[in-house]
């Protein structure tokens, strides 16, 4: 499986509530009174400090007549580019071995420092694969 690098979920999600929020001129007060939240933890959620359960995230959503397939793909084209996209598609296509060549060499390029280490990679391999060495299927 692949995944983004290090970009949590939390981080996303909340700005997104907020940009949602802001387009609709209500404060968090009201919107937190309309789905029946406390306004500190819809403040917390829109930081990204406070995760948002699936039930609130759709009282969001059907507050602002959002579909989530909506709400995750302007959220995905916030965070990958298109490249990044064919990237990662071209990376699922190789074998495992020829995976965790090119993840090897990411991580080469990484420790050499740099502009381009301050830039999130579009894969990391996970805790268990680099303490098993396992590839991903």
């Amino acid at each position: 499986m692949v995944f983004v690098h290090k970009i949590r979920q939390v981080q996303l999600v909340g700005p997104k509530i907020r940009q949602l929020r802001k387009e609709r001129k209500l404060t968090q007060t009201e919107l937190a009174s309309r789905i029946g939240i406390q306004q500190s933890d819809l403040s917390r959620m829109e930081k990204g400090e406070y995760r948002v359960s699936l039930d609130t995230l759709f009282r969001i959503l059907a507050e602002f007549n959002v579909s989530i397939g909506e709400f995750f793909d302007d959220v995905a084209e916030e965070s990958m580019t298109p490249r990044d996209v064919e990237l990662v598609r071209d990376l699922k296509r190789l074998p495992s071995d020829a995976r965790r060549e090119i993840e090897a060499f990411i991580d080469f390029k990484r420790s050499q420092g740099g502009p381009a280490d301050r830039r999130p990679a579009a894969i990391s391999p996970t805790r268990r694969e680099r303490r098993t060495g396992s590839g991903r299927n």
